[in-house]
């Protein structure tokens, strides 16, 4: 390590580790309200190698955003508003939940587009409580590792992201997504089909969904339960909710928040329906189901963009496209695209004349591998 001279000494001293990001095939928005969704760890990831300090403080460089600020690792102080947040709050959390930690001086890569709903953060997360456990294995099982990640993310930066992306991370598997309740915590493996590549399609136009945004329409939800609860008192969340239910709601709802239910109510179906078909092997059918996910987003949860909603209608108009849809918590960020093999280019060339035109500026393009979850690079530190 080039901050540290005496690791070159001590190689085996050197802990490196690994974190995906993720991309959600299907289930936006509904981890929250303790529903089901459809994830895929992929292999644009997060990189730390680390070095163990003798002074419980961590030290840490971004080669993609700079100096992260110093803390001690046992009291990491409040939030400070940069990315470096990200790992004194799983620090703080891991501690919480009496995991040993470690000082560090850490270098971080990653090769995850920021802003782009690829969940870089929860990739983040999920390296640093690798790197900051003093043991390795981190002494905590995975979905609890998990739910320490989301905590940081929730409580510390103040984000209220549901599990989904920390659980994706953690618990990613090569080769397949992962059908996942987010009430239960019980997940299967769904393979992806063969002959099929999933894309990532990057508007290059940050997803501007920032906490405040996030955080009403998760409000709404809640003030749906709440309202919902109280001629039901089975509701606990949106999960036991039907459409049945928010039809005879609308007395005691506004038509924004009816609009916001309505969507996870039926987007938690279709995740079900998609992973149906998927095992099925009828595309034809997921196809129809990632279209329904997307208008739905656009429509009555209102987080599409221009851009992702430009980057949807060409792809559908490319042969061999089987479905496209936004992924991630919108208003810019990536769509998420199931192309058969032979399409993939073609693909690519549609979305090379034809976004521009549209947007202004170009587009990033993303053929994605489904890999496992976090973990060491090397052997233990």
């Amino acid at each position: 390590m080039e901050l540290v001279p005496e690791a070159a000494q001590a190689p085996a001293r050197i802990r490196t580790v690994r974190a995906p990001g993720r991309v959600n095939l299907i289930g936006e928005h509904t981890d929250y309200n303790l529903g089901f969704v459809m994830p895929v760890a992929i292999g644009l990831e997060t990189w730390i190698v680390s070095w163990p300090s003798d002074d419980d403080v961590v030290r840490m460089e971004s080669l993609q955003e700079g100096p992260g600020r110093e803390f001690n690792v046992a009291s990491p102080g409040e939030a400070d508003g940069d990315w470096s947040d990200y790992v004194a709050g799983v620090a703080w959390s891991l501690g919480g939940v009496g995991v040993p930690l470690r000082g560090v001086t850490a270098v971080i890569d990653s090769t995850l587009p920021l802003g782009a709903g690829l969940s870089s953060s929860a990739a983040l997360e999920l390296a640093a409580a690798w790197t900051l456990s003093a043991d390795m294995p981190p002494h905590l099982p995975t979905m609890q590792l998990a739910q320490a990640a989301q905590r940081a993310e929730n409580e510390y930066v103040g984000v209220k992201s549901g599990l989904m992306d920390q659980f994706a991370s953690a618990h990613g598997r090569a080769n397949t997504a992962l059908l996942f309740d987010c009430r239960s915590l019980e997940y299967r493996p769904v393979e992806l089909p063969s002959g099929v590549r999933l894309i990532a399609i990057d508007t290059k136009s940050p997803h501007r969904l920032g906490s405040s945004e996030y955080n009403a329409r998760r409000a709404q939800c809640d003030a749906g339960v709440e309202a919902m609860a109280a001629r039901h008192p089975g509701i606990n969340s949106l999960r036991d909710v039907t459409i049945e239910m928010l039809t005879f709601a609308a007395d005691v709802l506004d038509e924004e928040t009816m609009r916001r239910c309505e969507h996870v109510i039926r987007e938690n179906a279709r995740v079900l329906e998609t992973a149906a078909a998927l095992e099925s092997g009828h595309l034809e059918t997921v196809g129809q189901l990632l279209a329904e996910s997307h208008a739905s987003l656009r429509d009555l949860y209102e987080v599409s963009s221009d851009e992702l909603d430009a980057l949807v209608d060409i792809a559908a108009s490319v042969p061999g496209v089987i479905g496209a849809r936004m992924t991630g918590a919108g208003f810019g960020g990536c769509t998420v695209n199931l192309v058969r093999e032979d399409a993939v280019e073609a693909l690519r060339g549609a979305v090379e004349q034809e976004y521009p035109r549209r947007a202004g500026h170009e587009a990033a393009f993303y053929v994605l591998e489904a890999v496992d979850g976090a973990g060491p690079v090397t052997g233990d530190a």
